[in-house]
């Protein structure tokens, strides 16, 4: 038999993105999807269950469906998109209850994959060059996503801890850009005039959204064990990531910074949260070489991540968007999948 799995999230971005690289595997045989909303991509063979935001069903599905992989793409890493309470409720008590299906008495769940965030590690001027995976955040908190992550990587441990027979694989991704995602910082490259804290330069890593997919397959086939770091090869200027861009800056005021942008926020110009405003400030580096040294070889450097999401950028603006907007419509995805009128390519 071949694998089943249950992916979280199914209508976000990563969810989406996932199933669909695992609808082309043959060692996959049952996908199905989470979330409160409909997926946003095309799928052929992935069974979507809506759910509420913090799983209170997702026992009831394990059971019913045995599957043996969850794949946790759901976690809110950007907090300017929903209140503290929801952000919680999402990240916090939605992972305790996938915990709680995982780990229960008649589980079939043998490995669960994560997908977190380098926000963990914090921003500050104390930082190490480079995090490695055994290291801890040089101050506490302070802005309420990152402590949400920490709770949640600190139920995980206990859960891994708690039921050695699971493979608990935990993925920390750097700053994310690419082709379609849209993130706090692409948003800020995005403008006409990039965003710099004045006086300030900071070295940034990133990873490319499709290294972020694979990744997720490779923690899922090879069976990684542990905490992995994942972002490109070395870091850059935000300066430099502007020009390559084709961008120039302009300053924010060096103190008072979070009530300088409330404007432009309202205005719907700037979307900068206090996790990114410290990333601007000071930057953030880990160090990849556990993901490499597992077999993981990642298609992109940072740099060559800032540079294909800039040529990708510039198309945009010549050409527009031109692919059609999918629309989740479940009496017909029924129908394509279900009816015998349907003629099957294996027919």
């Amino acid at each position: 038999m071949g694998r089943r799995v249950l992916i979280t999230g199914l209508g976000t971005f990563w969810g989406g993105r996932v199933a669909q690289a695992l609808e082309s595997d043959p060692n996959v045989d049952v996908i199905i999807g989470l979330d409160r909303f409909e997926p946003t991509v095309q799928l052929e063979r992935t069974e979507f269950v809506r759910a509420d935001q913090s799983y209170s069903i997702l026992a009831r599905i394990v059971k019913a469906t045995q599957v043996d992989t969850i794949l946790h793409t759901f976690l809110v890493v950007d907090s300017s998109q929903m209140s503290g309470r929801t952000l919680h409720e999402i990240n916090v008590i939605g992972t305790m209850n996938l915990l709680a299906a995982a780990g229960a008495p008649d589980s079939s769940v043998r490995h669960l994959v994560v997908k977190s965030s380098t926000l963990v590690y914090g921003s500050s001027y104390k930082d190490p060059t480079w995090f490695r995976e055994d290291m801890n955040r040089t101050g506490s908190p302070k802005t309420r996503v990152e402590r949400s992550l920490l709770e949640v990587e600190g139920y995980i441990r206990d859960f891994a801890d708690d039921n050695p027979h699971v493979t608990v694989s935990l993925l920390r991704f750097a700053n994310v850009l690419g082709t379609d995602i849209v993130t706090p910082l692409s948003k800020a490259l995005d403008l006409p005039i990039v965003p710099q804290i004045l006086g300030f330069d900071p070295l940034l890593q990133f990873v490319e959204e499709d290294d972020v997919v694979r990744s997720v397959e490779f923690a899922m086939r090879s069976g990684l064990s542990g905490i992995f770091n994942v972002a490109g090869d070395g870091r850059l200027p935000w300066s430099e990531v502007a020009s390559i861009c084709g961008k120039r800056t302009f300053p924010l005021p060096p103190l008072l910074t979070g009530l300088a942008t409330r404007p432009l926020e309202r205005a719907r110009v700037l979307d900068l949260p206090p996790e990114t405003l410290a990333l601007l400030r000071y930057g953030r580096g880990v160090d990849n070489r556990r993901l490499k040294q597992a077999g993981f070889a990642y298609r992109y450097t940072s740099a060559g991540t800032v540079d294909s999401y800039a040529r990708a950028s510039r198309l945009r603006r010549t050409v527009g968007d031109s692919r059609p907007a999918y629309k989740y419509e479940r009496d017909v995805e029924n129908f394509f999948r279900r009816s015998s009128s349907v003629v099957r390519d294996d027919a």
